[in-house]
C-alpha cells in the first residue's frame, strides 16, 4: 500500500509542475505542497507506520 501511495504522489508531483502558460503564475506552490506530502509519506514508510 505504501509503495502505491508513493508512486501516485510522484506522478502527481510531476503533473503539478508549472509547465503551462496559465499555471506559471501559480509558482511552485502546488508542486511544493505535493513534495512536502511526499516527504512525509516517505518518512512514515521508512519508519514503518504505513
Amino acid at each position: 500500500m505504501g509503495t502505491i501511495l508513493i508512486i501516485v504522489l510522484l506522478l502527481l508531483l510531476l503533473g503539478a509542475l508549472p509547465s503551462w502558460p496559465y499555471s506559471r503564475s501559480w509558482g511552485y506552490y502546488p508542486s511544493g505542497t505535493l513534495g512536502l506530502v511526499l516527504v512525509v509519506v516517505l518518512v512514515l514508510a521508512l519508519a514503518g507506520n504505513i
